[in-house]
C-alpha cells in the first residue's frame, strides 16, 4: 500500500491496489474505453460527469452526474461519462444506486463540513460511501482515519494540506488518503463536495441491534433485550457475512 497521500485524474483502468488482511481494495476511475473492472467483490462508485450505463445481475441503469452505486459481483460500464469506483475484493453487498447528490450534507462534520451517508454500512464494521461537503472559508483541523480513504472531487475547489506541503484539489481528481496520515481540507472563496469511501465502518446495524428488532415489542418490552427470542447466531449467516468469514475477516 502507498504510505503517501496521492491524486490522480481519471483515466479508463485500475489506479492502485491495497493489500489488507480484512479490505483488500483495488482503486480505479473509467471513462469511454473497454476496461472493465474485476468481477469479485462489491464495487462503489461515483459518477463525476457525463451519464453512464451500467449493467449488472440487478439489470441495466443509466446514471447521471452526481449519483452513486454499489455493485455486488460483475459490473459492465458503457456510455459517455468519467467515473471513480473503488472494488472492495472481500465484501458482498446489497446492490444499491442513490444521488444525485444534494447541495450540502445532512449530517454535522467538524469545522463547520457537513457529512451525508450515501450508501450506508448492511452490516456495523462494512464499507460505506460518504458525501462531504466544505462551505467556502474552510480551514479544517488537521486529523487522521484508522483505515483506508478514497474518492472523487465532485465540485468546487480546494487544497489538501499535508505534514510537508499543500496539494490543490479540483473536479474530476481521483484520490486516496493511507491510514493514519495527517491531512486537512482547506477552501478559498469556493465551497467543495467530496465523495469519499470508507473500507470498514464503526457504527451501523448489528444483529441485537436495528430498527427491526429494536422496534418489536413483547409486553412492553423491546426484543432486543428479550435474549430468549432473539434468532440464535447459529442461524444460517447471510451471503455477505459468509463471504467475509470465508476469508477470515
Amino acid at each position: 500500500m502507498s504510505l503517501r497521500f496521492s491524486i490522480q485524474p481519471i483515466r479508463c483502468g485500475s489506479l492502485q491496489t491495497f493489500e489488507h488482511p480484512s479490505w483488500p481494495c483495488e482503486l480505479w476511475s473509467w471513462r469511454t474505453g473497454d476496461w472493465q473492472p474485476a468481477r469479485g467483490g462489491t464495487h462503489y462508485g461515483a459518477v463525476h460527469a457525463g451519464r453512464l450505463s451500467l449493467s449488472c445481475s440487478a439489470g441495466s441503469f443509466v446514471l447521471g452526474a452526481g449519483m452513486v452505486f454499489c455493485v455486488p459481483g460483475e459490473i459492465a460500464l458503457t456510455g459517455d461519462a468519467e467515473v471513480f469506483g473503488i472494488t472492495q475484493l472481500l465484501n458482498k453487498s446489497l446492490f444499491r444506486i442513490a444521488g444525485p447528490v444534494e447541495r450540502q450534507g445532512r449530517l454535522r462534520y467538524i469545522d463547520g463540513c457537513t457529512d451525508s451517508l450515501l450508501i450506508p454500512p448492511m452490516l456495523k464494521g462494512e464499507p460505506c460511501l460518504n458525501h462531504l461537503h466544505f462551505p467556502a472559508g474552510i480551514d479544517q483541523t488537521a486529523h487522521t482515519h484508522p483505515s483506508l480513504r478514497a474518492g472523487l472531487v465532485l465540485r468546487g475547489r480546494g487544497t489538501c494540506r499535508l505534514r510537508d506541503g499543500s496539494v490543490p484539489l479540483t473536479p474530476g481528481q481521483v484520490f486516496h488518503i493511507p491510514p493514519d496520515e495527517l491531512h486537512a481540507f482547506e477552501t478559498g472563496t469556493s465551497s467543495m463536495d467530496v465523495i469519499a469511501f470508507h473500507p470498514d465502518s464503526d457504527c451501523g446495524p448489528e444483529h441485537d441491534n436495528h430498527p427491526m428488532i429494536n422496534r418489536t415489542f413483547v409486553d412492553g418490552l423491546s426484543a432486543r433485550h428479550i435474549a430468549e427470542i432473539r434468532t440464535a447466531a447459529s442461524a444460517p449467516l447471510s451471503a455477505a457475512r459468509a463471504c467475509l468469514h470465508a476469508h477470515g475477516a
